[in-house]
């Protein structure tokens, strides 16, 4: 299976982050000017990024979504300059259509939908117009909410299940399927710190998202759950990074195509030796 020019058997691709946000959890206001944007970008190819995922929206639990306007006014200024400059597919964090049409017209080559096309139906003709692909997230609520007490009866079952009717419609409307990738959603009104690790069981069953025929993106970086289980009482963003390195690892060997980090370089090193045993297991 081919992702972009990427062989999807040779290796797990890294997709680096790139917050141009003043709010995301882990590193809001670090990159929301062009200039800092811009060179977190070219680090991240430099350190072994794959895909480029830029971000104008932050969607951390309890965030407040921002018109179209403003994520395009974020958004598109740091899109024109990295293009100029990086090799490497970018990929845009929206579901919204406005932001999405502007963004692949400047040279974004993908779209990382949080909303499967339930935030903005219009989304699914300009992916269909464009023939870029698409990553489709399963989401339990909104920003706003998915953390207030989620539940579940199943939870692999149950994304499973979301995601194929998901990735159904997509087809239905038009969406080739070789343009699909699927996201389970760590993080995304999820259980973690009660007894019950929701993304743990998620990373532990990969294998049955890829059941459904599509690449499957992980993005575990930094997030809550990581932080809830690495240390003796839960840790902050910033002390997360060698529990994101171990889900990377663990995502990878599950059958991950894609793992969504902030920490390029360090995933880099981690994924080459899980690599190296992939091809001399």
């Amino acid at each position: 299976m081919k992702l972009f020019d990427y062989d999807l058997e040779e290796k797990t691709l890294i997709m680096g982050i790139l917050n141009v946000t003043p709010d995301s959890f882990s590193d809001g206001g670090k990159f929301n000017t062009i200039s800092s944007a811009v060179k977190h970008a070219k680090k991240m190819c430099y350190e072994g990024a794959d895909i480029i995922d830029i971000g104008g929206e932050s969607t951390r639990p309890g965030s407040k979504s921002i018109s179209a306007d403003e994520e395009i006014k974020r958004v598109l200024p740091v899109l024109e300059k990295v293009v100029e400059i990086v090799d490497k597919p970018i990929s845009i964090d929206t579901y919204k259509s406005d932001v999405a049409k502007v963004c692949l017209e400047k040279g974004a080559s993908m779209i990382n939908d949080i909303t499967s096309f339930r935030g903005d139906k219009k989304l699914v003709d300009i992916i269909k117009k464009y023939d870029v692909h698409i990553c489709m997230m399963h989401r339990k609520g909104s920003p706003k909410n998915m953390q207030k007490n989620p539940y579940y009866n199943d939870v692999i079952s149950e994304i499973k299940d979301f995601l194929k009717e998901r990735t159904d419609y997509a087809i239905r409307k038009g969406i080739k399927k070789d343009n699909i990738i699927i996201d389970p959603g760590i993080g995304f009104g999820k259980r973690t710190g009660l007894g019950i690790e929701d993304n743990c069981n998620i990373i532990a069953n990969i294998k049955e998202f890829k059941k459904l025929g599509f690449p499957v993106l992980i993005g575990s970086s930094r997030k809550t759950f990581i932080g809830n289980i690495s240390g003796k009482k839960p840790l902050p963003p910033e002390d997360r990074m060698e529990g994101s390195i171990a889900a990377a690892v663990i995502s990878s060997i599950n059958g991950a195509d894609i793992i969504r980090v902030h920490d390029v370089k360090e995933t880099k090193r981690a994924l080459n030796i899980v690599e190296c045993f992939k091809k001399n297991k």
